[in-house]
């Protein structure tokens, strides 16, 4: 069942139906979903209440839905403000797929300069075939632990830094949603251009598979299925939009998932941005990339960028590898 109805959404030759696709636009609309309340010291309670970082909206405002028939589901809707999604955007595509990171650029077709700095090397392409070619080659670039995409396995030997920007996310919003013990130590960066998409699979490489997987959504939209334990269960479509964050947990985090379809649907703002306000005091958020953050609220910089999203979707995945108190893997 889950194989069948991937490929209805998959099929290219005709315009997709979603009438029967969970949009999150509309809750009221749709008996698949319930509103999922977070936890109350984590965004009401000022003592315990997580902090926020800049270009994230405040928690006490985030719109959260579980779905009643996958228990460990979570989709918070766009918590970013637009300065945020520039900057997520902006790291996956000109930060994140450098070196010492690894990314999925053949060596036989692409010379080291563009293996090694991708998107600079895009935008000295003259030809506008190479441009494409360059540009739809990039689809995934993993950190922290390295994914073995042969082994489906991890190794303490294959790893490098997690970045402190993306920790900082990722542990603001386990200790929102009330995973307090999640550590983020592996990542996977991947690049859908339109017309592209993700077969059914189940993430079982982590041998903590009882921490959360959080997943985060750039650019275009996606038709995102949530299946069960078998091939043979009808899956859940979901409709996943710029800014919104998945949370895998519990029940769900062994559940088949795949995504059929990336629907050119979202238009991204193309004009300067005012001046986010910000606490500058320090703290956590100097692990953000300030000068970046500043520089996304200019058109011409954010142009770029916001030409690649004009066709492609970026998710950024990151999952908790070593179990509780685990030091290596060996």
């Amino acid at each position: 069942m889950f194989k069948l109805i991937f490929k209805q959404y998959k099929a290219k030759s005709s315009s997709p139906d979603l009438n029967d696709v969970v949009n999150f636009d509309d809750p009221l609309k749709n008996d698949k979903i319930i509103a999922h309340r977070l936890p109350y010291h984590t965004c009401h309670d000022e003592e315990h209440r997580s902090p926020s970082i800049p270009g994230l909206k405040s928690s006490s405002s985030w719109q959260c839905y579980a779905l009643k028939d996958h228990p460990g589901i979570v989709v918070v809707r766009n918590p970013f403000t637009e300065r945020g999604l520039r900057y997520w955007i902006a790291r996956c595509l000109r930060d994140y797929p450098r070196p010492p990171n690894i990314v999925n650029l053949n060596e036989r077709l692409f010379d080291e300069t563009v293996r090694s700095d991708w998107w600079n090397e895009l935008h000295r392409c003259q030809n506008k075939d190479d441009f494409q070619r360059t540009k739809v080659a990039m689809r995934w670039t993993t950190f922290g632990y390295h994914h073995d995409w042969d082994t489906k396995h991890y190794d303490d030997r294959m790893q490098s830094p997690f970045p402190e920007d993306l920790s900082l996310l990722c542990r603001l919003f386990s200790s929102t949603m009330g995973y307090e013990e999640f550590k983020p130590e592996a990542a996977i960066v991947n690049y859908y251009p339109v017309g592209s998409s993700l077969s059914g699979h189940v993430d079982y490489s982590e041998p903590n598979q009882s921490a959360p997987l959080f997943s985060f959504s750039f650019g275009q939209t996606a038709i995102f299925l949530i299946g069960g334990r078998s091939l043979e269960e009808a899956p859940t479509a979901l409709l996943l939009q710029s800014g919104d964050v998945l949370i895998m947990s519990g029940e769900s985090r062994l559940c088949y998932h795949a995504v059929p379809r990336i629907l050119k649907e979202h238009k991204s703002l193309n004009s300067a941005l005012p001046k986010e306000v910000y606490d500058s005091g320090g703290g956590d958020q100097d692990a953000l990339d300030m000068d970046l953050f500043d520089h996304v609220g200019s058109l011409s910089f954010w142009q770029p960028f916001s030409d690649y999203i004009a066709d492609s979707r970026i998710n950024i995945n990151v999952r908790q590898v070593l179990k509780p108190g685990q030091l290596l893997l060996n």
